[in-house]
């Protein structure tokens, strides 16, 4: 799909996403219009390989004093339908508002993607990424200790898999970001490649060879593959995490969602499971192709967008758990 076409569809996405899927933080607020939510661009979160790794900070109009770190899903790719739009403004138009009308503070980044790079660069990037964010918590006016994350297809597999993996700070760093812990508190994860080991369709199979610089069947590359994979890093200290899923996705199979949902239950851990009827792969599970009446989505979806505010809010409104 164009770009230009592509950006058109977003944009009608979010703006019925935004009239049908208004959550109760949303509706509560006064009827005079809002203030515009601020947006700091090309905040440099860290440097790399010669270059600078960015994000975008988007404050909400009435702050509630928590932040969620954001990734859009790409194969783990610097190249896609989006065209040169940066990956941290892709998919943030559908995902974004519904967080910031109810007070978070987001943080969409950018990371270092195949073919020029592959796992785990991007891990580490995401990891960065949310020590930085920990680390400058008091000039957000966001609680270092109540972070969120958000992420779909690749997207939420990194901030799964650093969400899992729960890494500590390095107390003995020269740079004080990297003395913060990468840990997050609540998870919100959309069609998101958990268990690498097991994806078999066969685009699915293109984007993790790419990613990982070798398929899955290559025997040589089992360890790596699990060590990558976020279902292998479940206890019964990990966050809190809510999983959507279309059960019509022939990308990212629903069961790889499932297969979480069970392991993350069997370990005591909050999780839930919602099911989009219909949904395929992609940032609003096909309803820009559906052709609803009204571009709404239809009448037995679940109220997805509202359910990610909720999980959120009960999860970092409430003592933090402790991680690993």
């Amino acid at each position: 799909m164009r770009a230009a076409t592509l950006a058109t569809v977003v944009a009608l996405a979010a703006t019925s996403f935004a009239a049908f899927f208004a959550t109760p933080a949303v509706a509560a607020k006064p009827t005079a219009p809002a203030a515009t939510p601020a947006v700091e661009k090309n905040v440099i979160y860290g440097m790399a390989s010669g270059a600078a790794l960015l994000l975008d900070v988007h404050r909400p109009a009435k702050p509630n004093g928590l932040g969620v770190v954001f990734i859009s899903g790409s194969g783990w790719q610097a190249s896609t339908d989006y065209g040169a739009t940066p990956l941290k403004e892709q998919q943030i138009g559908i995902w974004g508002p519904p967080l910031t009308a109810a007070g978070y503070t987001v943080f969409a980044l950018n990371h270092r993607a195949a073919p020029k790079f592959h796992y785990p660069v991007p891990v580490d990037d995401v990891q960065r990424a949310i020590r930085y964010v920990r680390f400058h918590a008091k000039d957000y006016g966001i609680d270092p200790a109540r972070l969120g994350g958000v992420g779909g297809s690749s997207g939420g597999h990194l901030v799964g898999l650093a969400a899992m993996l729960a890494s500590p700070g390095n107390p003995a760093d020269a740079d004080p970001v990297n003395r913060e812990s990468a840990a997050l508190q609540a998870v919100v994860l959309r069609a998101a490649l958990l268990d690498l080991r097991t994806i078999d369709t066969v685009e699915g199979v293109a984007y993790v060879t790419s990613f990982m610089e070798a398929p899955p069947s290559q025997a040589s590359a089992a360890a790596a593959y699990a060590a990558a994979s976020p279902i292998t890093h479940v206890t019964d200290r990990s966050p809190p995490t809510l999983l959507i899923h279309g059960d019509a996705d022939v990308l990212v199979p629903l069961r790889q969602s499932t297969a979480m949902e069970a392991l993350l239950g069997k370990s005591g851990v909050p999780v839930k499971l919602i099911v989009v009827p219909r949904g395929v792969h992609g940032a609003d599970f096909g309803l820009a192709q559906m052709r609803t009446p009204g571009g709404a989505p239809p009448t037995d979806w679940p109220n997805y967008l509202g359910e990610t505010v909720s999980w959120l809010d009960t999860y970092l409104k409430a003592p933090a758990r402790p991680s690993r």
